[in-house]
């Protein structure tokens, strides 16, 4: 294998590679159902202003993934992105246990990437967590092309989950 020295441009998932509308009915009731939630993740449409961006980003950078997706979905999410023909990269996934919000999680692990490599940008739809980003010293770019629902936004700042 061998070293990348390129930047590294980091890609959110859902909301920004990936189309979650299909299954935000399953957080909309009481209690949300969070593992029908995930299970239909393999069939979220790719977002394509996301995709392309992605792309784009090979050119120069590395480019990496980082979800608040937690680990046991992780063979259906490497095999969703390898079926969008998104670039290969490394996959950061939360903890299965790990029930922190999303903009703490994913900035400990920027800081931890940060350490050894440049971060061109990040790329995400949650504003908390850009926001995070930008206090912090990072590039974000806010992957303002889909619409999540509140409940999905509640999931990622109060209740960790994605």
């Amino acid at each position: 294998m061998t070293h990348d020295s390129r930047p590294l441009a980091v890609f959110d998932l859902d909301g920004t590679l990936a189309d979650t509308t299909h299954r935000q009915r399953y957080l909309e009731r009481s209690p949300r159902d969070w593992d029908a939630f995930f299970a239909a993740a393999p069939h979220d449409p790719p977002l394509a202003q996301g995709v392309d961006l992605a792309r784009r980003s090979a050119r120069e950078c590395e480019v990496v993934y980082l979800t608040g997706r937690p680990e046991r979905c992780r063979k259906d999410t490497e095999e969703w992105l390898a079926r969008q023909g998104l670039p290969t990269g490394r996959l950061w996934m939360r903890r299965n246990d790990d029930r922190r919000p999303a903009r703490r999680t994913k900035l400990e692990i920027l800081r931890t990437l940060a350490r050894k490599r440049e971060i061109r940008m990040l790329v995400d739809d949650d504003d908390l967590v850009c926001d995070e980003a930008v206090r912090a010293g990072f590039t974000a770019v806010r992957a303002d092309w889909s619409h999540p629902s509140p409940p999905l936004k509640t999931a990622q700042e109060k209740e960790g989950r994605t």
